[in-house]
């Protein structure tokens, strides 16, 4: 709202206007508006607030890569449970391949003690 300029000492009272420029003359039509505008400049205010509070922006930031990480950790510990599941249904290739091992160290052993 503008102050109305008048030529001699008077003041006067300027009216809200609607969007389409015509005067409101009812009270309570005025008050609704100007809850309307109050609410509307607080949802503005509050979201300039939270564009300028970088603490929170990486705050918010951390706590997306945690949830992340917490998901990606999550996915690896269930690939592990579905190898070990797999060992465990098929214990010959983890059994040959230790007693392999275990094959070969016995063997470099006799050979280095001749």
């Amino acid at each position: 709202m503008s102050p109305t300029k008048i030529e001699s000492n008077e003041t006067a009272t300027t009216e809200k206007t609607k969007p389409s420029n015509q005067a409101v003359n009812d009270p309570e039509q005025l008050r609704e508006e100007i809850q309307e505008d109050r609410e509307q400049l607080g949802e503005t205010v509050e979201a300039l607030a939270q564009k300028a509070d970088v603490k929170a922006q990486v705050q918010e930031k951390v706590d997306e890569r945690k949830e992340q990480l917490s998901q990606t950790q999550d996915q690896v510990k269930a690939k592990i449970g579905e190898g070990a599941d797999q060992v465990k249904q098929r214990p010959v290739p983890a059994g040959a391949v230790a007693g392999g091992l275990l094959a070969g160290v016995v063997l470099l052993w006799l050979v280095r003690r001749k």
